[in-house]
């Protein structure tokens, strides 16, 4: 296994650990992807185009997301997180990251929300209308900057998972 998988095994599995446990992500870690990856590309490929190639992945992994943060989608951790690995990848293989990111996540946010269903049929004895928000699903939500209440889904396994993806060598 190369450098680049390592560090993107070891800082996906922190960014994963940090965002179930605490639904942040610590900033130690995409700053550790992002030096993990200029080092990594400046080494690959020399001081000036692996610097280049390290920041235009940084640049594109901090755009790919950052919509979805100004919507309100995803949180600033998750935005950082992809320009750290975009560092990492560079912006070709970034792509594919990004892909199979939003796919990954699609999969996750599908399995989230049938659990939330099937456990809101559950509590309340097999009864498919009602109110479905119990005491502890309204302690588990997190408010958002606007006051209103959402549910939270973690992003950084789904971010771990494409990027681990993108790094499997393909042919």
């Amino acid at each position: 296994m190369t450098a680049q998988v390592w560090i993107a095994i070891l800082v996906g599995l922190a960014a994963t650990i940090d965002d179930l446990a605490r639904r942040r992500i610590a900033n130690w870690i995409p700053v550790a992807a992002l030096a993990g990856g200029f080092g990594w590309q400046i080494g690959q490929k020399g001081l000036w185009p692996g610097m280049g190639q390290s920041a235009l992945g940084a640049v594109a992994g901090f755009g790919v997301f950052l919509i979805f943060y100004l919507l309100g989608g995803m949180g600033g951790g998750d935005v950082k997180l992809m320009a750290g690995f975009g560092a990492l990848l560079g912006p070709e293989q970034l792509l594919w990251a990004a892909l199979f990111t939003a796919g990954v996540g699609g999969v996750i946010a599908l399995a989230v929300v049938a659990f939330q269903a099937a456990r809101g049929v559950f509590e309340r004895g097999g009864r498919l209308r009602g109110d479905s928000d119990t005491k502890e699903r309204k302690e588990n939500r997190e408010a958002s900057p606007n006051g209103e209440i959402k549910d939270s889904i973690p992003y950084a396994p789904a971010i771990t998972l494409g990027v681990w993806l993108a790094l499997v060598p393909k042919g």
